[in-house]
């Protein structure tokens, strides 16, 4: 018997077969790993995985790959190769490259990349897919009713507008032809396994039975973490807000830094002692493989990877798009802040060693994230498009991205691309590393004496530092390696100006809740409570604790400046007029 909806409950549920749409970082684990949990809701049987990947010339080659066994995740993923061979060998997951694969899906997961266009969501691959998947499913099994979740990143209120409309068109209408939840993913390149099985998860929906359906399904293989249920638009706030946050705090930390290189002071021993002082402390200070999660993180090169660039604009998006006032956002102050990383670094470097017009430099690391192959906004690509506008001869390596890698392509770095170290390093008078790849940490000797011409080394993204290369006659800079103690008045102006910093934030996220209940909440069970989106944010693995609302008196001191905390005096102040006349 098929899925029915009775007084807003679920009854007869069935699973029998599941859809991925798209086998990327965040569509691969969860293919694998629900067909690997052999599911059986409603049957005897496990329920089978189709993951359906169109034949596009940069992506089509990943049906054949799962089809085989392989997983088409490259850099480190522990256990992933491992589960994909297992699943397909037990004919319990297979690829397609044709949408009528989904037709009699019992649920379909949406893994499709999403991305901005200037000030607004770019959705054209996503509704493309969804164009597929609402053909395919005109001609469903009598009676059934799909469940359809989004791991996609999408801006607030696209589910109750944007994705509902979408499926109108094709006469599958929310509710009674279709459920369409959200689960936005929270998994990190190179622990791909581990963050669906032990993150807390978020379960949305446009229909109140829709979380709890997902929670139940997914709770099969999220085996060490918490399903939380909500709506759909407090699922979306609080995705975009989990990576906005983020982004805000390496503006901060980068603020911070900067200040110490300026006056050759440690911030890393300002880092620990600031967020001991915030209780949210964490190992990155010492171990460049761990991820930095307490209050100041870790600045580097910049801020890369697919979520982090984009989705405070997303957050922003639909109070943009009205005209409410935005002049003082930290969300999108701290956009600007980070986007100038590539430029402090190669002003870091020449404060060290001179000019680097005319001179060989060798950037270790073309992906944003260590161990991993994803070049998506990578800011060491933005490095060596500068290096090389600025007369250096650069080359680029790093031991997982490939050379075919479309944003190499993008960039217009093939030609300065090498996956071969010996050979990126036998000319360089200077080595950049951008990157923390374990490979670059465990070949530290091996890296200097490939580079019998290095004058210096720029230790950009706190994997180096100046013990390393003792004695070797090399000069060392690094972002945030100054070599004196910070001063307890360093120490109150950061903490001071964190504290402005994360109330001003809380503030702003407070008046876009506001103007989006007033515009989309659609009925109470669709509301946003600004305490669930606290709540529901601090269970990131990363860290998201979310400031309670408040008055901000922004520091005025001569020992640290912060854009940051200066603005956040005013974010409180976006009108509630702009507010209510944009409702």
């Amino acid at each position: 018997m098929p899925l029915s909806l009775q007084d807003g409950k679920i009854r007869d549920w069935q699973v029998k077969k599941i859809a991925v749409i798209g086998p990327g970082i965040v569509g691969m684990p969860m293919a694998a790993l629900l067909a690997h949990a052999k599911i059986r809701e409603g049957t005897t049987e496990p329920a089978t995985v189709v993951v359906v990947q169109r034949n596009s010339s940069t992506s089509g080659w990943k049906v054949s790959a799962i089809n085989s066994g392989h997983s088409p995740i490259g850099g480190v993923e522990p256990e992933l190769d491992r589960i994909v061979a297992e699943s397909v060998r037990a004919r319990l997951l297979s690829a397609s490259t044709e949408y009528s694969a989904v037709r009699d899906a019992d649920v379909i997961l949406i893994c499709v990349q999403t991305d901005k266009a200037g000030l607004a969501p770019d959705y054209g691959p996503l509704f493309e897919a969804l164009a597929g998947v609402a053909e395919a499913l005109r001609t469903k099994p009598a009676g059934n009713i799909p469940l359809i979740v989004f791991e996609s990143t999408l801006a607030p209120s696209s589910m109750t507008t944007l994705v509902r409309a979408h499926f109108a068109r094709y006469d599958l209408v929310e509710g009674r032809d279709v459920l369409l939840g959200n689960s936005p993913n929270r998994v990190m390149p190179g622990r791909l396994v581990e963050r669906v099985r032990a993150s807390d998860k978020v379960a949305g929906g446009l229909h109140p039975a829709t979380p709890g359906m997902i929670a139940r399904l997914y709770g099969r293989i999220v085996t060490e973490g918490t399903m939380l249920q909500t709506n759909s638009l407090t699922a979306e706030v609080v995705k975009t807000l989990e990576n906005a946050y983020r982004d805000v705090r390496i503006a901060f930390s980068a603020e911070v830094a900067r200040q110490c290189d300026a006056t050759d002071i440690d911030f890393y021993a300002v880092r620990d002692r600031v967020n001991a002082r915030l209780s949210q402390a964490d190992s990155a200070s010492s171990d460049p493989n761990a991820v930095p999660s307490g209050g100041l993180l870790v600045p580097t090169v910049g801020v890369g990877g697919h979520c982090l660039p984009k989705d405070g604009i997303l957050l922003w998006w639909r109070a943009l798009e009205a005209g409410v006032r935005s002049d003082r956002s930290l969300i999108l102050e701290a956009r600007r802040i980070n986007d100038e990383s590539p430029a402090y670094t190669i002003a870091l470097a020449e404060r060290a060693f001179g000019s680097l017009a005319g001179r060989s430099v060798a950037i270790l690391g073309a992906a944003y994230r260590f161990n991993s192959e994803d070049t998506r906004n990578s800011p060491t690509l933005v490095l060596a498009q500068r290096l090389l506008a600025a007369g250096a001869k650069v080359q680029l390596h790093d031991p997982y991205v490939k050379a075919d890698d479309q944003n190499l392509k993008k960039y217009g770095l093939t030609s300065v691309f090498t996956r071969d170290l010996k050979a990126a390093l036998a000319q360089a008078e200077v080595v950049i590393v951008g990157t923390a790849h374990h490979d670059y940490l465990e070949q530290r000797a091996a890296i200097l004496a490939s580079a019998p011409k290095l004058k210096g080394l720029v230790d950009a993204c706190n994997a180096y530092h100046a013990s390393d290369i003792t004695g070797a006659g090399i000069g060392c800079t690094g972002i945030g390696h100054g070599r004196q103690a910070p001063s307890d008045a360093l120490l109150d102006a950061v903490t001071t100006s964190f504290r402005a910093m994360e109330t001003g934030l809380a503030n702003e996220v407070a008046t876009l809740c506001e103007f989006l209940n007033a515009r989309y909440a659609q009925d109470e069970f669709g509301r946003i409570r600004f305490a669930d989106v606290q709540r529901i944010a601090g269970t990131c693995v990363t860290g998201c604790a979310i400031a309670n609302p408040g008055t901000v008196h922004a520091p005025a001191n001569a020992v640290f400046s912060s854009r940051l905390a200066a603005r956040a005096a005013g974010v409180g102040a976006v009108e509630p007029e702009a507010v209510g006349a944009a409702a």
